[in-house]
C-alpha cells in the first residue's frame, strides 16, 4: 500500500510541475533509431484467445500473412489453446489484451482475481459487465488492479511474458484511475504499455480527444520513455467499424478486397512515427455466428492481412513493420 501511495504521490507531482511533453520535432519511431520520417506501424491482432475461431484466424494473419503482433484475452476459455501453440513457436509477438468486459450474451466469462476479491467487476450473472461504462460504474481502480495483476500472474504461470500490455475495449482508458494502475503495473514490471503518446493525430480525430487531454498523455508518454519503456506515436483504431456489406458477405474473394481496400487506405493515412494498427482476424466457423454477429468483419481482417495485394501496399507505402518485441529490443540499447 505505501508503495503505491508514493507512486501516485510522484505520479501527481510529475503531472503538475514543469515537465513538458515531449517535442514534437522528433517523434518515438525517431528516438527508437528509425530514420527520421519513417512510419513504422505494428499490425495488431486483438482477442486471441476468446475461442478457436480466434485462435485460428490471428494465427494464420500472422504466419500466412503479414500482421506482426498479439494479444491475448487471460479470462478466456481458448487462451491455454493458443498458449500451447505459442511455446512451439515462441518468437511470435504475444501481449496481454487486459480484459474487464464480456461482452457478448450467450458466450461469457469472469474475472481471474475471483468473484469475492473483486465483486464490483462482475453482474448479475457473475460475468464481467457487458460495457466500459458498467465497469467504471460499479467498479474502482484496486479492484482493477487486482484483476489485471491476476491476470498478468495467469500468464506468468502459463509460462508466458507478454510482450506488452493492452486494453480490451479501452477499459483501461476509460477512467483515471484505471489508467494510472495499468502504466503502473506496465513500469513495475518493464512491460511496454500500449499509450499512443506521441503526435496521436488519428486517434485523437478517431475520439474526438481535446489537445488538453492529449497534452496529458503525452507526459505519461514521457513518464513510460523515462521508465525505459518504448511509446507509440498514434493508434489506428477504426477496422471495427469496417463492416462489410451484406451483399459481400457469402464470398471470401469479394471480402478480401473489400477489406484490402480499407486497411490500404488507413496505412495511407498513417503519420510518421510508431502506430499501432488494431484488428479483430478470425477464422469464422458455423459455432462464431453464436458468439457474435462481427463474424464477417472479422474474417474481413484476416483475409486482408493475407493479400498480397495489401502486402504490396505496405512496400508502395515504405512502411517499417515491426513488433513489440523489436521495439522493447531497440528501447533497451539506448540511455
Amino acid at each position: 500500500m505505501l508503495a503505491r501511495k508514493t507512486f501516485f504521490f510522484l505520479l501527481t507531482l510529475l503531472l503538475c510541475n514543469v515537465l513538458k511533453a515531449q517535442s514534437l520535432d522528433s517523434t518515438y519511431a525517431e528516438k527508437l533509431g528509425y530514420p527520421k520520417g519513417a512510419r513504422v506501424v505494428i499490425l495488431h491482432v486483438d482477442d486471441v484467445g476468446m475461442s478457436f475461431d480466434s485462435n485460428e484466424g490471428a494465427i494464420n494473419a500472422m504466419t500466412e500473412g503479414i500482421a506482426t503482433s498479439c494479444s491475448m484475452m487471460m479470462p478466456c476459455s481458448w487462451v491455454p489453446a493458443f498458449v500451447h501453440y505459442y511455446k512451439k513457436h515462441p518468437k511470435l509477438d504475444v501481449g496481454l489484451h487486459l480484459t474487464l468486459t464480456s461482452e457478448w450474451s450467450g458466450y461469457r466469462w469472469g474475472p481471474l482475481s475471483g468473484k469475492s476479491v473483486t465483486p464490483g467487476l462482475v453482474d448479475k450473472e457473475g460475468a464481467l459487465w457487458p460495457s466500459v461504462e458498467d465497469v467504471v460504474k460499479h467498479s474502482n481502480g484496486d479492484e482493477v488492479e487486482k484483476e489485471i495483476r491476476a491476470q498478468l500472474e495467469r500468464a506468468r504461470t502459463m509460462g508466458i511474458e507478454p510482450t506488452h500490455l493492452d486494453s480490451h475495449m479501452g477499459t483501461l482508458f476509460a477512467s483515471p484511475d484505471f489508467l494510472m494502475r495499468y502504466i503502473q503495473i506496465g513500469i513495475e514490471n518493464h512491460i511496454p504499455v500500449m499509450l499512443p503518446a506521441g503526435h496521436a493525430s488519428l486517434i485523437k480525430v478517431t475520439n474526438q480527444m481535446p489537445e488538453a487531454q492529449i497534452m496529458q498523455i503525452r507526459k505519461l508518454g514521457k513518464m513510460l520513455w523515462d521508465a525505459k519503456l518504448p511509446v507509440l506515436d498514434d493508434l489506428h483504431n477504426e477496422s471495427y467499424n469496417w463492416d462489410i456489406p451484406k451483399e459481400l458477405q457469402n464470398d471470401d474473394q469479394e471480402i478480401q478486397e473489400y477489406k484490402s481496400k480499407k486497411y490500404i487506405e488507413g496505412i495511407h493515412a498513417i503519420k510518421p512515427g510508431i502506430t499501432m494498427m488494431i484488428m479483430h482476424c478470425t477464422a469464422t466457423t458455423e459455432v462464431f455466428p453464436f458468439i457474435s454477429g462481427s463474424g464477417p468483419l472479422r474474417k474481413g481482417d484476416m483475409l486482408a492481412m493475407m493479400d498480397p495485394e495489401f502486402k504490396a501496399a505496405i512496400t508502395r507505402e515504405g512502411i517499417i513493420l515491426t513488433n513489440w518485441r523489436e521495439l522493447m529490443e531497440r528501447r533497451s540499447k539506448l540511455n
